[in-house]
């Protein structure tokens, strides 16, 4: 993991500093709140439908153990609302009448874009947290606001037997570059940046607004592809290829020129019409042409100020060198692969959570294990302080001390001995972390939706809980094999709905909840194929009527998968008109039920 500098520990312990500073300010009426409210969020700081929200920064998805520790001490000791707060925000919830939900608290909830966000943390409790954050390196410095937000990469960077070179070094970098840049502070629009360095892209690249591929080119050099304005939203839209190889020494100075470009013509007049994607979309090769024109100019007349050299990256690069760790003789790997594959046959659970939970590592000694937070009960995403706390324990112990964040919303032990695999299972099984649905229907994206946000026009953690109920034979789970389930409470789509096979999305029809439910989208995975957007099957749905839809949609695959067909696979060969017209019938059967 990247090492903080003297120079890093001090920037954000000054940031925590300048913060409480402002907050007393606040408090005592020396700022109004329109001044406070860009300061706060600066930090991370919304405010929310019922309490403020905090939002940490985990770049490039790594944490430590100790940093798990501090995260699971702020879910305990600070995500606390008063009683009676808490009791008015239920009594709101309660009057949304159908699938109640439940407002739990203690507890961290990882997000899409390895963010970590905690949702009851009181103001005048923010600056301690804050403090907190900045003692084991963490803060929540451009996790809002109109500017370059969290760098984003696959959770098997550095591990992932499909590499093409390490993308965190990269990332570290463009995390440098970004923050607090004078330029860049008040951009048209959010802005996300995802980098991934395998063949495979487990990142949801393609979705960005800047979207980075480590590529060779014929010649072997070492460079990226670059995509420019992807998004989900309102007008979903996949990356543009402007730049199939740039050399990697050029990366922050080529950025530089696309986000430049960005802040001179992007809109400012319309907050639904600001995001990169449709300056791109609107001016096509003309944007691609003012990228490359500022790009030479940067080069030429400002000497390319930003070109990286060797020794910088060499310099950011060890700090990600492997842990050093005790492993197994070669000659004993065979060995253990035997037995674990008789301790598979004898028991069928931990074959699944093998074939589900563990990914093949670069290391042959090592492998990945994925612990599953997605059960019923849990939203997902979410993890309780106890939670938290015992994978800072599995981590220490199996894991060199460090884990990951996935872009599911699970996290990920990357430095397991093999040997020490069934070992691993029986301590996250009984953690409730070894359930083998990892890339199942039930390991499901979802936001947190109206319970929490403020923006939200329906609840997403309820359709998750329904669903997770309906499905929880697991024989039936791995029959139907890998799909992505992807949830969203609004339009602004932090559920990533568009790319899901099956995506959900809350809508409100005079003002109750409704759902559309769309199939077909992908992320840019093996599984999904080619990111893509999905397609709405029909007229939305009410909430008690989506499972019954969702099991519709899965007789159809049922019947017309192939022989070693996935979900979406069957779906793109066979056409969505079978599909749309059994959600169709599923919404009539259900409204004549409840007649």
């Amino acid at each position: 993991m990247y090492q903080y500098t003297d120079f890093d520990r001090a920037f954000i312990q000054a940031r925590a500093d300048q913060y409480r500073d402002q907050l007393t300010r606040w408090q005592a009426g020396e700022l109004k709140e329109d001044e406070f409210r860009p300061l706060r969020l600066q930090n991370g700081w919304y405010v929310q439908r019922h309490a403020p929200m905090l939002r940490v920064a985990v770049p490039y998805g790594e944490l430590s153990t100790a940093q798990v520790r501090v995260l699971a001490k702020i879910a305990r000791e600070f995500d606390q609302p008063s009683p009676e707060l808490l009791q008015e925000a239920q009594a709101k919830q309660d009057l949304l009448g159908a699938a109640p939900s439940r407002l739990t608290t203690g507890y961290a909830h990882f997000t899409t874009r390895q963010n970590v966000q905690f949702n009851w943390i009181p103001l005048d409790k923010s600056a301690e947290v804050m403090d907190l954050l900045a003692g084991v390196h963490m803060h929540g410095i451009q996790t809002s606001g109109n500017c370059i937000r969290n760098i984003t990469s696959d959770e098997l960077a550095g591990i992932a037997v499909d590499e093409i070179a390490d993308p965190r070094p990269f990332g570290e970098i463009l995390r440098q570059w970004s923050t607090l840049h004078p330029e860049f502070a008040f951009l048209p629009r959010k802005f996300k940046i995802a980098i991934a360095g395998a063949q495979e892209d487990r990142a949801a690249v393609a979705w960005h607004d800047v979207g980075l591929y480590v590529v060779h080119n014929a010649e072997g050099a070492l460079g990226f592809k670059v995509l420019v304005g992807g998004g989900m939203g309102r007008t979903p839209v996949i990356g543009t290829v402007i730049r199939e190889f740039l050399p990697w020494q050029e990366i922050l100075n080529y950025l530089e020129a696309v986000v430049r470009v960005y802040n001179r013509w992007g809109r400012r007049d319309n907050i639904y019409k600001a995001r990169i994607k449709i300056l791109v979309k609107a001016e096509g090769q003309r944007y691609i042409d003012e990228v490359e024109s500022e790009y030479r100019q940067i080069l030429e007349q400002d000497g390319g100020q930003h070109t990286l050299t060797q020794a910088e990256l060499d310099r950011v690069r060890a700090s990600f060198v492997p842990p050093t760790l005790k492993l197994e003789h070669p000659s004993g790997e065979a060995k253990i692969a035997a037995m674990l594959q008789a301790a598979a046959e004898d028991d069928p659970e931990f074959g699944r959570w093998l074939k589900q939970n563990v990914a093949p590592h670069q290391n042959p000694a090592l492998r990945a294990v994925t612990l599953s937070f997605k059960r019923l009960g849990q939203a997902p995403g979410d993890a309780t302080a106890d939670q938290l706390d015992v994978v800072a324990e599995l981590a220490d112990t199996f894991s060199a001390g460090e884990v990951r964040v996935t872009h599911d919303q699970n996290l990920l032990l990357p430095w397991v001995r093999f040997e020490q695999l069934p070992e691993v299972w029986r301590a996250a099984k009984a953690l409730g972390l070894a359930r083998s649905n990892v890339r199942l229907l039930t390991d499901m994206i979802a936001c947190p939706g109206g319970d929490f946000c403020a923006l939200a026009n329906a609840r997403s953690i309820p359709i998750a809980e329904m669903i997770t109920e309906r499905f929880q034979d697991m024989d039936e789970l791995h029959d139907l094999g890998e799909i992505d389930l992807h949830i969203s409470g609004c339009i602004n789509s932090c559920g990533h709905h568009h790319s899901g096979h099956i995506g959900i999305l809350g809508v409100d029809k005079d003002g109750k909840e409704w759902y559309q439910v769309s199939l077909g989208g992908a992320d840019g995975s093996h599984l999904s194929g080619a990111a893509v957007a999905g397609k709405v099957v029909g007229p939305s749905f009410a909430a008690t009527e989506v499972a019954d839809v969702l099991e519709a949609i899965l007789d159809v695959y049922r019947q017309e998968r192939q022989a070693g067909e996935t979900f979406v696979q069957t779906l793109r060969r066979a056409g969505h008109e079978p599909f749309k017209a059994a959600a169709n019938s599923a919404r009539q059967a259900t409204a004549r039920a409840e007649a």
